[in-house]
Formats: structure tokens, C-alpha cells, sequence
């Protein structure tokens, strides 16, 4: 293991994302090399369970890049060790876990274990083919989940690896999305109070046993998103905050430092180091775990100096603005290198306010992020569906609003863990009327989600329709399932994803303004859509969709269409499959020649209640 001049050099200036290469814990001929970055410290020793806690005898060489490094030959895989760290200004002596560590151990419990990231990885067939099936006119559905309380399983990572890959094929998901697998010391934060930003959780397995979680949705075919957190960090004595002494990884003022909403402490991304150490964090799960995308959490807190904060709590930048503009270098720099490592990735930006171009090249003045969530959507729409439908014609410009902006960033449309935590019950829980309408409300709600432009994200339960607001102590209450209501809404979301992946139109103009095409947006009297979705080759069939946003069925409804001839019901949220009343077309419907919409043909429907319709040209 060797530390060179070009590593202090781009280490310090803010260049390295490769310093999971030679800071932590390192195997090598001899013994462990350690490698820890405290500027501040007079003294650096590594203390563990070889040593029985004292490092007197095991103490660091410091250089003038801040990092101190050492080889111990006592040390070995699995041995359990923390860095005491003695401040040079006021010899206080701080206790701490390693930053960079592969491991650690289980919660409560906080040291740093030395490991050996060595597997045998067998998905070849997915590296060198997931290009196309990340890329932007692919069809992609999102599954978020929590792990921990997705299902109980005692066998951790594998077991849950095993039964995660059935369900998928069950339920035609592309795509999972993990929430923080990072190590967390709180299991209630979900994950989003992170301090071991190297390594995966210790509650379910070993680094490998997550490789093989990987490994193995890989081989089936599913691609993997980590939610990833540098906006912020837990204060926890053995963790990042004052790492040695000083305020080295997040800025001292509380003004910059010090996050209201989340008691946390916020990066200092201003500093060289701090960004070298979030770019390799990023890089490192790219690299060493084969993750196909990033979604990096709360991008506007880091966007924004005055974020939840009064007005007497923030400081203005060096122009006097709000705007923070150490993030929104490090974003465009994070953005920057891992797409030129890996092009056949996606980063993805939870950003939740009108920031310009946030999924738009840097070179062209954005933040560099393949896709951005869609929060105004989902605003919007949980909105307009806790109306009871009698109130939605005067709210009409709500369901249709999101038009005027869809193609002004790369979109992906969440109905997320955020909607069903904090007392805001579930997404089942939000639609009005008694069961059966609350149901075929949620259908609907569906079926308008994957009918729209942009990829979807759904989170664990939602997809069979939970009543209950999600527990991260609680397993899901899959036994729901024995139940036809419940089997429905899995029913109906199996038969979206499949309509999503096979009909390109569904899929490929996600991000084009090509691919849409209203045929009715203006009924406000009867809340009744309908817009063709149309793909980027001529050979390709339409798509037309039809919702009806009322209990009220609509006979003999007449819709535009822009081919003649037979139109076939794909989907139909209303039938029985999904615990619907069964109305509809009889399966298709034949074009008159009744110019409607401007178009020469069109189509007589039955609409049915609260449901959404996907019809489709035979030729």
C-alpha cells in the first residue's frame, strides 16, 4: 500500500474519487495498513481488540496532507478497532470509528472492522448489457423499499436476496431502490442519518452478503439504486462531527453547519477534502458493489444556504445570494465523474423545489443528474385524488397541470416513503369515499402514474394497497394478500408494468414531448383525460389512454383517435382481476368515421368508474 503525492495532491484539492483505495483499512504483506484524514491531531493511534484498547504502541506517521498512516502487523481481518485521536490545540483525545471503514459493527455497537471485500462476482451477463436497460428510453419501474422491514427474514441479506427476486418476477418491477443501506446508528431514521459511508449495514450480513443480494437481482434481471445521503450526518460521539477536535468534515458556524429539521450536521462542501470524501463514497458503491444508480436524498437542503431555516438563521454567500455554492459545485463534479466512469448509470436527484436544470448536462449550465423525482406531481396529484369526486371538475387544472412542465427536467414519478410516514397515513389512506371507492380511487391513482411521461417509483406496500401507515418496526402486513381487494391492486400493478415494458410507447419518448399527445384535457365537467402516449418509431402502435376521475359511468363517449380500425383494451383498471365492477368495451372497439378532437376517426367508449383505460390499434 503505498500513499503518493499525486493521492495528497488531488486528495486535497478536491479531485480524488478513489480514496477507498488506499484510506481505512487495508489488508497488506505484513500486517493492516491504516489511513486516516485529521489534519488537526498531534497524535493518531489505532486501538482494538489486539491490542486490548491501547495504542500506545500503535501509533500513525502524520504528513502534511492531514492524513496519518501506519502498517500494524498485530492487526488481521475481523479484528474490531477505532482511531484515538489527539487534538493539537487542547489534547483532547477523541474516540472514533473509521470514516472509511468496509465494516463495521452491529448497532449499538460502533467500531470499525477490518475486512476483506473479496467475491466472486457472476454477473457478467448484466455489466455488460445494463446500458440499455438504465438508459433514458427504457422502460423503468422503481420498487423502494426498506429492507429491515420489508420482510422478517432471520437468513439477512441472502434470504432476503432469495425471496426479493421472486417477488419481482412476480410483480414486473425493473428496478429496486434500496433506502440508505449504509450503516446508520439509529434504526428509526431509515437509514438517512448515515455515518458509515463505506459500509453496508451490519443488521442483515457482510459486505459479501450484500454483494450477493446484488449479485443475484443482477441475474434476474433487476437493476439496483442506493439512496445515498451527503447532505447531512448524525452528531454521534464516535462518528464524523469534530472528528479530531475540530469541525473537519462539517462547517463550525450552525448557521452552515447545523440542520434544524434533522438535528444533524450538514457537510462542509467548500472544503477540498470533504468533496474527495463524498465523490469516492459515491464511486465506491459504482465500483466495489456494481450498483446501477444513486439517488442522492434532500438535494435542495444542500442547494439552498436558507433551507428550513428564519431568516436570522443563514448566511448569504460571497454574492449575497442563498444560493450554496460549494454544493452546487461538488453536485456538478459528483455528476461529472461518475458518469465518466460509468455512462450506463443513472444519478438521481430527490429535489424538490423549481431549481433550473437539475437533470441537465453541466456543460450546459445544469446540475449533471440523470433524473430528477417529480415532487410537484406527486403534490399535485395525491392532492386532487383526496377530492371527493364531486369537488374535482372545479380542480381539474391540478391533474392536468404537470404538462406545461413535464419536459423541463428528466422526470421520474414518485409515490414514495415519504407520503406514508409522519401521520400522513397511507397512500390507500389518502383516497376518499368508502372501500370499494377508496380501491378503485387507488387504481386509478396507478393507473394514471404509469400512464404518464416519466419512470415510476413505487414503495414497498403500496403496491397491494396497505391501509396502515408505514412502521419501520413492523413487517409489512403481507397476509393482506389472502384477501381479493388487496390481490388486485398487486394484480393491477403487475399487468402496469408488463403494458409499461412490452408497449414501447409507454416507454421510449418518456423525456421527449413527442411521446404525449392530449386528445382531451378540457372535460372538466365529467373529470375525464385522454392523451395518446406514442413511441420513437414509426413502427411502434399508440397508446391511448382514458380517465375517468369520477364514480359516474361514462356510455357512449366519444375520443379522437389517430389511426382506424380496431382499438384493443389492454388495461382496464376497472375489471374484476382487480376487484373492479367490471365495466368496459368487451375487450376492443372499431373507429367511425366521426371527426373528433382533430382527428378524421375516432372512437365510442364506455368509461368506466373511477378508472383509466388503455386501448391500442390492432395493425
Amino acid at each position: 500500500m503505498q500513499l503518493t503525492d499525486d493521492d495528497r495532491w488531488r486528495f486535497n484539492s478536491g479531485a480524488h474519487v478513489d480514496l477507498a483505495q488506499i484510506l481505512g483499512a487495508h489488508v497488506v504483506d505484513g500486517g493492516v495498513w491504516f489511513a486516516v484524514w485529521a489534519p488537526n491531531a498531534s497524535r493518531v493511534e489505532v486501538i482494538g481488540d489486539w491490542n486490548g484498547w491501547d495504542g500506545t504502541n500503535d501509533s500513525l506517521h502524520g504528513d502534511d496532507s492531514g492524513i496519518w498512516h501506519g502498517v500494524i502487523a498485530e492487526a488481521s481481518v475481523g479484528a474490531v478497532y477505532k482511531y484515538r485521536i489527539t487534538n493539537g490545540a487542547d489534547g483532547s483525545l477523541h474516540e472514533k470509528a473509521d470514516p472509511f471503514a468496509f465494516r463495521a459493527e452491529e448497532p449499538p455497537r460502533t467500531g470499525s472492522i477490518v475486512a476483506d471485500l473479496s467475491y466472486d462476482w457472476a454477473d457478467e451477463d448484466w455489466m455488460a448489457t445494463r446500458a440499455p436497460r438504465n438508459a433514458h428510453d427504457a422502460p423503468i419501474s422503481i420498487y423502494e423499499l426498506h429492507l429491515g422491514s420489508w420482510r422478517y427474514e432471520p437468513g439477512g441479506y441472502r434470504a432476503l436476496a432469495a425471496q426479493l427476486v421472486d417477488y419481482l418476477d412476480e410483480t414486473g418491477f425493473t428496478h429496486v431502490e434500496f433506502l440508505p443501506i449504509m450503516e446508520h446508528p439509529y434504526y428509526p431514521s431509515w437509514g438517512y442519518q448515515t455515518l458509515g459511508y463505506f459500509a453496508p449495514t451490519s443488521r442483515y450480513g457482510t459486505p459479501q452478503d450484500f454483494k450477493y443480494m446484488v449479485d443475484l437481482l443482477h441475474q434476474r434481471g433487476y437493476g439496483v439504486i442506493l439512496d445515498w445521503v451527503p447532505s447531512h450526518f448524525p452528531e454521534d460521539a464516535h462518528g464524523l462531527a469534530t472528528f479530531d477536535g475540530t469541525h473537519l468534515y462539517e462547517h463550525a458556524d450552525p448557521r452552515l453547519g447545523f440542520h434544524p429539521d434533522w438535528k444533524s450536521a450538514i457537510f462542509n462542501y467548500d472544503r477540498h477534502e470533504v468533496r474527495s470524501f463524498l465523490m469516492s463514497s459515491a464511486m465506491f458503491w459504482l465500483d466495489e458493489y456494481h450498483v446501477d444508480g444513486i439517488r442522492v436524498d434532500a438535494v435542495a437542503s444542500m442547494l439552498y444556504r436558507d433551507y428550513s431555516r428564519k431568516a436570522d438563521e443563514w448566511i448569504p454567500n460571497e454574492f449575497g445570494g442563498r444560493e450554496n455554492i460549494g454544493a452546487v459545485q461538488f453536485l456538478r463534479q459528483l455528476n461529472e465523474s461518475v458518469y465518466n466512469r460509468h455512462p450506463d448509470i443513472q444519478m438521481i436527484a430527490e429535489e424538490s423545489t423549481a431549481w433550473g436544470g437539475v437533470s441537465r448536462p453541466t456543460d450546459e449550465g445544469g446540475l449533471g443528474f440523470g433524473m430528477k423525482w417529480d415532487m410537484g406531481w406527486m403534490h399535485d396529484t395525491l392532492q386532487y385524488m383526496a377530492l371527493d369526486p364531486v369537488h374535482r371538475s372545479y380542480h381539474h387544472a391540478d391533474i392536468t397541470f404537470r404538462m406545461l412542465y413535464a419536459y423541463t427536467e428528466n422526470f421520474a414519478m414518485p409515490l414514495s416513503h415519504d407520503e406514508v410516514v409522519h401521520g400522513k397515513g397511507s397512500i390507500l389512506d389518502k383516497m376518499p369515499g368508502d372501500r370499494w371507492q377508496q380501491m378503485a380511487n387507488l387504481r386509478l391513482l396507478y393507473g394514471f402514474q404509469w400512464a404518464m411521461p416519466g419512470k415510476k417509483l413505487l414503495f414497498m406496500g403500496c403496491e397491494f394497497g396497505v391501509p396502515d401507515e408505514w412502521n419501520v418496526e413492523q413487517e409489512l402486513p403481507w397476509h393482506l394478500l389472502q384477501y381479493g381487494e388487496h390481490q388486485g391492486i398487486k394484480n393491477l400493478i403487475t399487468d402496469l408494468n408488463a403494458a409499461m415494458t412490452t408497449e414501447p410507447a409507454l416507454h421510449t419518448l418518456d423525456f421527449d414531448p413527442a411521446g404525449f399527445v392530449w386528445a382531451i384535457n378540457d372535460d372538466a365537467a365529467n373529470s375525464i383525460l385522454a392523451f395518446e402516449r406514442r413511441s420513437s418509431s414509426d413502427d411502434d402502435r399508440p397508446v391511448l389512454v382514458v380517465a375517468n376521475f369520477t364514480p359516474a359511468v361514462r356510455e357512449n363517449y366519444r375520443v379522437g383517435v389517430s389511426q382506424p380500425g380496431r382499438w384493443t383494451e389492454l388495461l382496464n383498471s376497472d375489471a374484476e382481476r382487480y376487484g373492479g365492477s367490471n365495466a368496459g368495451n368487451y375487450g376492443a372497439v372499431e373507429t367511425s368515421a366521426d371527426a373528433a378532437h382533430g382527428y378524421e376517426d375516432s372512437i365510442s367508449i364506455t368509461v368506466p368508474p373511477l378508472s383509466v383505460l388503455f386501448l391500442a390499434p390492432d395493425n
